[in-house]
Protein backbone atom coordinates (compact mmCIF):
# COMPACT_ATOMS: atom_id res chain seq x y z
CA UNK A 1 0.00 0.00 0.00
CA UNK A 2 1.21 3.47 -0.89
CA UNK A 3 0.60 6.62 1.08
CA UNK A 4 -1.50 9.36 -0.52
CA UNK A 5 -2.70 12.82 0.31
CA UNK A 6 -5.97 14.15 -1.05
CA UNK A 7 -7.40 17.62 -0.73
CA UNK A 8 -10.89 18.46 -1.86
CA UNK A 9 -12.80 21.72 -1.97
CA UNK A 10 -16.48 21.53 -1.14
CA UNK A 11 -19.04 24.10 -2.20
CA UNK A 12 -19.42 26.97 0.29
CA UNK A 13 -23.21 26.62 0.55
CA UNK A 14 -22.93 23.45 2.66
CA UNK A 15 -23.90 23.50 6.30
CA UNK A 16 -21.49 22.14 8.89
CA UNK A 17 -23.51 18.91 9.11
CA UNK A 18 -23.42 18.46 5.32
CA UNK A 19 -19.67 19.02 5.29
CA UNK A 20 -19.17 16.42 8.04
CA UNK A 21 -21.36 14.04 6.05
CA UNK A 22 -19.20 14.52 2.94
CA UNK A 23 -16.01 13.92 4.94
CA UNK A 24 -17.52 10.81 6.54
CA UNK A 25 -18.50 9.51 3.09
CA UNK A 26 -14.94 9.72 1.78
CA UNK A 27 -13.24 8.39 4.91
CA UNK A 28 -15.68 5.45 4.88
CA UNK A 29 -14.98 4.89 1.18
CA UNK A 30 -11.25 4.75 1.88
CA UNK A 31 -11.55 2.37 4.84
CA UNK A 32 -14.15 0.14 3.13
CA UNK A 33 -11.75 -0.41 0.23
CA UNK A 34 -8.91 -1.58 2.45
CA UNK A 35 -7.34 1.82 3.05
CA UNK A 36 -6.13 3.29 6.30
CA UNK A 37 -6.65 6.91 7.34
CA UNK A 38 -3.35 8.36 8.59
CA UNK A 39 -4.38 11.97 9.21
CA UNK A 40 -7.28 14.36 8.58
CA UNK A 41 -7.38 18.12 8.76
CA UNK A 42 -10.17 20.62 8.19
CA UNK A 43 -8.73 23.77 6.63
CA UNK A 44 -12.07 25.54 6.79
CA UNK A 45 -13.64 28.09 4.48
CA UNK A 46 -11.08 29.81 2.27
CA UNK A 47 -11.20 32.28 -0.56
CA UNK A 48 -10.44 30.75 -3.97
CA UNK A 49 -7.75 32.26 -6.18
CA UNK A 50 -10.21 32.32 -9.07
CA UNK A 51 -13.92 31.46 -9.42
CA UNK A 52 -14.75 27.77 -9.82
CA UNK A 53 -18.30 27.00 -10.97
CA UNK A 54 -19.24 30.62 -10.18
CA UNK A 55 -18.09 30.24 -6.56
CA UNK A 56 -15.39 32.39 -4.97
CA UNK A 57 -14.84 30.39 -1.76
CA UNK A 58 -14.94 26.79 -0.59
CA UNK A 59 -14.41 24.41 2.33
CA UNK A 60 -10.98 22.77 2.12
CA UNK A 61 -10.35 19.35 3.65
CA UNK A 62 -7.18 17.23 3.69
CA UNK A 63 -7.06 13.45 4.14
CA UNK A 64 -3.79 11.54 4.30
CA UNK A 65 -4.24 7.80 3.84
CA UNK A 66 -2.68 4.51 2.78
CA UNK A 67 -4.35 2.53 0.00
CA UNK A 68 -3.76 0.38 -3.05
CA UNK A 69 -2.91 2.36 -6.19
CA UNK A 70 -5.92 0.89 -8.03
CA UNK A 71 -8.27 2.52 -5.50
CA UNK A 72 -7.32 6.08 -6.48
CA UNK A 73 -9.35 5.93 -9.71
CA UNK A 74 -12.41 4.88 -7.69
CA UNK A 75 -11.93 7.72 -5.21
CA UNK A 76 -11.52 10.34 -7.91
CA UNK A 77 -14.57 9.01 -9.77
CA UNK A 78 -16.60 9.52 -6.59
CA UNK A 79 -15.24 13.06 -6.23
CA UNK A 80 -16.19 13.80 -9.83
CA UNK A 81 -19.76 12.53 -9.36
CA UNK A 82 -20.39 14.40 -6.11
CA UNK A 83 -22.09 17.79 -6.62
CA UNK A 84 -20.69 19.02 -3.31
CA UNK A 85 -17.07 18.75 -4.49
CA UNK A 86 -15.93 21.55 -6.79
CA UNK A 87 -12.21 20.63 -6.99
CA UNK A 88 -9.95 17.81 -5.79
CA UNK A 89 -6.40 16.58 -6.06
CA UNK A 90 -4.81 13.32 -4.95
CA UNK A 91 -1.04 12.85 -4.89
CA UNK A 92 1.16 9.89 -4.01
CA UNK A 93 3.66 10.72 -1.28
CA UNK A 94 7.27 9.62 -1.61
CA UNK A 95 9.39 8.81 1.45
CA UNK A 96 10.54 12.42 1.81
CA UNK A 97 6.99 13.77 1.67
CA UNK A 98 5.86 11.19 4.24
CA UNK A 99 8.70 12.22 6.58
CA UNK A 100 7.88 15.91 6.09
CA UNK A 101 4.17 15.34 6.74
CA UNK A 102 4.98 13.40 9.93
CA UNK A 103 7.32 16.17 11.11
CA UNK A 104 4.68 18.83 10.34
CA UNK A 105 2.03 16.92 12.33
CA UNK A 106 4.36 16.49 15.32
CA UNK A 107 5.27 20.18 15.28
CA UNK A 108 1.61 21.21 15.20
CA UNK A 109 0.77 18.78 17.99
CA UNK A 110 3.62 20.12 20.13
CA UNK A 111 2.51 23.71 19.59
CA UNK A 112 -1.08 22.82 20.46
CA UNK A 113 -0.06 20.90 23.59
CA UNK A 114 2.35 23.53 24.92
CA UNK A 115 0.61 25.82 27.37
CA UNK A 116 0.67 29.40 26.28
CA UNK A 117 3.04 31.28 28.54
CA UNK A 118 1.17 34.27 29.79
CA UNK A 119 3.32 36.46 31.93
CA UNK A 120 1.27 38.25 34.52
CA UNK A 121 2.94 40.45 37.11
CA UNK A 122 2.40 39.31 40.68
CA UNK A 123 1.39 42.78 41.77
CA UNK A 124 0.79 45.92 39.83
CA UNK A 125 4.00 47.84 39.34
CA UNK A 126 4.14 50.92 41.55
CA UNK A 127 4.01 54.08 39.55
CA UNK A 128 6.82 56.42 40.32
CA UNK A 129 5.86 59.94 41.02
CA UNK A 130 7.76 62.30 38.87
CA UNK A 131 8.55 65.47 40.71
CA UNK A 132 7.65 68.40 38.62
CA UNK A 133 10.76 70.40 37.96
CA UNK A 134 10.17 74.09 38.03
CA UNK A 135 10.61 75.64 34.69
CA UNK A 136 13.37 78.18 34.67
CA UNK A 137 13.38 81.05 32.36
CA UNK A 138 16.49 81.46 30.36
CA UNK A 139 17.78 84.93 30.08
CA UNK A 140 18.11 86.06 26.56
CA UNK A 141 21.19 88.11 26.05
Amino acid sequence: MKQYETVFIATPVLSEAQMKEAVAKYTKLITDNGGEIVYQEDWGLKQLAYPIQHKTSGFYYLIEFKADPAFIATLETQYHRDERIIRYITVALDKHAVAYAEHRRQTRAAKAAAPKAVEEPAAPAPQEEVAAEPETETAEA
